[in-house]
């Protein structure tokens, strides 16, 4: 059985990984491999990685009772 300390442990992790990756891919589809990009993926990151933990506290619930519904045998 998963705690609620854990979950929220994991969505830390899941949304710093995720935060990060379509930060960095997004701001470089957006301003090409620079040094620019280099300077502004950080900042976006910054922005980005509350704003996704915070929807995945509304989002994850979301989630997980539609996946519980879709696979009821």
């Amino acid at each position: 059985m998963t705690t609620r300390k854990t979950l929220i442990l994991a969505q830390i992790f899941i949304t710093f990984m995720m935060a990060f990756a379509m930060s960095g891919i997004m701001s470089m589809i957006a301003l090409g491999p620079t040094l620019h990009w280099l300077s502004v993926w950080p900042k976006q990151f910054l922005i980005a990685w509350p704003i996704a933990f915070c929807l995945t506290l509304v989002v994850s619930r979301l989630g997980f009772t539609l996946a519980a519904r879709l696979t009821r045998v």
